[in-house]
């Protein structure tokens, strides 16, 4: 969350339960075949485990995750894992207590973590994600490793993008992927590069004699958007096709009119269609400092 704030959108401009499900089940009849739920903060919704029902009941769906920062989700876990849905991605930019509550302006510590220790013994398939900030967390990127060596997760280092709560004006960062790398070996040289999915975000490896592994996220290198596959629908509907560009079209009006089936298909179609090449082809759509915030075009 920004240390401003935002201006959260009004009720009636957010997408209800049931429209999100049937712009979900329109989007698996298409052919997609995951789908993860994040935020800001998924669990403020009241009802989303309503919705993560729905989805566990969809054919063709084959990948349900969720990303959250663990605070909410404690009630949650049993029927998590009654409906299946075992793939978290908890978003942690610390370890250290005062690092953790610094960032999140939170006193949430103890809640973030035993909620993540439980996830991880109750046999989730947990990753972490943290965003190296330069001057605000690097002295944690080899505190978590050493603490997660012990549990088979996935520690995820991504670069600082200029809507994810730094600064939103830089042109280049201090900490990018081949830095943080070059910083993780030179103390932990004993390590190996890992096999990663074709349509990975991730450059994965694991240190010799650890159980977690750890992998880098080029978000403002962008070296992956030749075989990026990811879309997102916002909240309040825009259809974004790359985190740096503009939405390309907004589902809310659609699915809440006539032929609203045929046409959302029609509206993805075309966002699809006309989504730029890389991130840096995106960026261009801009005119100004990026206005958005992580908070609500989603991780």
């Amino acid at each position: 969350m920004p240390s401003e704030g935002i201006n959260f959108a009004k009720n009636e401009k957010l997408l209800t339960i049931p429209e999100l499900k049937r712009v979900a089940e329109i989007l698996v009849e298409q052919g997609i075949d995951k789908i993860r739920i994040t935020g800001g903060e998924p669990f403020v919704r009241k009802d989303l485990m309503v919705l993560l029902d729905h989805l566990s009941r969809l054919d063709g769906l084959t990948d349900i995750s969720v990303t959250t920062n663990a605070s909410l989700i404690g009630p949650h876990i049993d029927r998590l894992k009654q409906l299946g849905i075992r793939n978290v991605n908890v978003s942690l930019d610390a370890i250290d207590r005062e690092t953790f509550e610094r960032i999140t302006r939170r006193d949430q510590y103890d809640t973030v973590h035993e909620n993540l220790i439980r996830l991880i013994t109750e046999g989730f398939n947990v990753r972490i994600n943290f965003i190296v900030l330069d001057g605000q967390n690097e002295q944690d990127i080899l505190p978590i490793l050493e603490v997660m060596k012990h549990y088979p997760v996935a520690v995820r280092f991504l670069e600082e993008m200029p809507f994810n709560g730094g600064s939103r004006s830089f042109q280049k960062i201090k900490w990018d992927y081949k830095t943080i790398l070059q910083y993780i070996t030179q103390h932990y040289p004993d390590y190996k590069k890992l096999q990663s999915p074709p349509t990975s975000t991730s450059i994965n490896y694991q240190i010799t004699g650890h159980k977690s592994t750890f992998g880098l996220i080029p978000s403002f290198s962008r070296t992956f958007c030749g075989t990026c596959n990811r879309l997102r629908v916002t909240a309040t509907g825009d259809v974004v096709t790359c985190l740096y560009g503009k939405p390309k079209t907004n589902l809310r009006d659609i699915i809440r009119g006539e032929d609203s089936e045929e046409n959302v298909k029609k509206a993805i179609i075309s966002a699809i269609g006309t989504r730029a090449k890389t991130g840096f082809d995106a960026q261009r759509e801009h005119t100004s400092v990026f206005q958005s915030s992580m908070t609500s075009i989603g991780g």
